[in-house]
């Protein structure tokens, strides 16, 4: 039985075009919002045609001593060039890439997690310290 945990892959995100990169300050103020962006394909561009794409984003929180994580941040990419003439026959397109603010009192780890229609599920984390 496969665990969903088992389906992650991970990798450096400058060698891998899936894995989302997470760029975000290391150390923020307590309380105050700080800017986290999300991007899949930073380094080496992520194909985005109809056959092979991005499909979705989700960003999560996990404080230092809590148990679960939150879900702060959501972003579906819908638009890779189909359209009713056929595959790659559209002149639009969505980018992966996300953006959110978030504030919070405790110091933790962002993880952020990416679909690729073809190749599955991708993740990274980033460490954050409060001051």
């Amino acid at each position: 039985m496969n665990l969903v945990k088992d389906l992650f892959q991970s990798a450096d995100w400058k060698t891998e075009k899936h894995v989302p990169v997470i760029e975000a300050p290391k150390t923020v103020k307590k309380g105050e919002f700080f800017k986290v962006l999300v991007t899949v394909g930073k380094e080496l561009p992520h194909p985005n045609k109809t056959e092979h794409h991005i499909r979705w984003i989700e960003v999560y929180f996990h404080p230092d001593n809590e148990k679960f994580p939150y879900q702060i941040g959501q972003f579906v990419f819908t638009s890779h060039g189909e359209s009713v003439q056929g595959p790659d026959t559209s002149s639009v397109y969505t980018h992966s890439e996300g953006s959110l603010s978030f504030k919070t009192d405790k110091s933790g780890t962002i993880l952020a997690s990416a679909y690729c229609n073809i190749h599955g599920l991708w993740e990274s984390a980033l460490e954050i310290a409060v001051e």
